[in-house]
């Protein structure tokens, strides 16, 4: 069985993303479980899919943002989430979160960013006459939308586009995108401590998890499997 990362997903509205995060999940090589959704709104289409998932969520209000982020700080630390997923999720996590979290934090924003941080993106890329726009997935950051990229996806806009039609290409666009980011987030970390492979995507994925969560080292050859050395109190 391949032991996934615990993942919590934080949303404030319809949850499509998280669906189709939900949805690729269940592949038995995708590298992340979700075991818990946040939304800082009560009546979050989103908590209804969780639901319907038998996946555990949580309703805390962030009209007092300090407030939430220690309640929600608690249940992360409690259910031992080790990834985290920003969803249309509509508030700025601050630097005191983000550090006393700890680990890997990732959001989608819908423009390609650098362009068009922020809010009310669309009504932006109509405006200036853009013939591109698209999606973004990106680590989190104190910084609003200025964290590295991970992934970006171009869309087309139409002269006949309006703030609606193109709201939805994109959409569609992030339920793909979105999941393929976390495949690359996982990946990246690979380069990043410098691990070397050359065999199927699948025994990536799965190894990659153990590279993430346990700190192992691991050396591949052409021709040969792979072998573990574990590194004492390495996150």
């Amino acid at each position: 069985m391949v032991n996934k990362v615990k993942t919590c997903v934080f949303i404030s509205g319809k949850g499509s993303n998280l669906f189709s995060i939900i949805k690729n999940s269940r592949n038995y090589y995708f590298p992340i479980k979700i075991n818990l959704v946040i939304s800082n709104k009560k009546n979050a289409d989103g908590l209804k899919i969780a639901k319907k998932y038998s996946i555990p969520f949580k309703f805390f209000s962030s009209i007092n943002q300090d407030k939430f982020e220690k309640q929600s700080l608690i249940e992360l630390k409690k259910k031992k989430i080790k990834f985290l997923c920003l969803a249309g999720f509509m508030k700025i996590l601050s630097k005191n979160f983000i550090e006393n979290f700890g680990h890997k934090i990732i959001n989608i924003h819908p423009s390609l960013l650098p362009r068009y941080k922020g809010s009310n993106t669309h009504q932006r890329v109509l405006k200036n006459k853009d013939k591109y726009s698209g999606c973004t997935v990106h680590f989190v950051t104190p910084k609003l939308d200025s964290g590295k990229i991970i992934l970006q996806k171009k869309v087309s806009v139409s002269k006949n586009d309006t703030k609606e039609s193109l709201k939805k290409k994109i959409l569609k666009a992030e339920h793909i995108t979105y999941s393929k980011a976390i495949i690359a987030t996982f990946k990246q970390f690979l380069f990043e401590k410098k691990i070397y492979f050359n065999f199927s995507v699948f025994n990536t994925i799965r190894t990659v998890y153990r590279i993430f969560i346990y700190g192992q080292t691991i050396h591949f050859s052409k021709g040969s499997f792979f072998s573990f050395q574990r590194i004492r109190g390495s996150h």
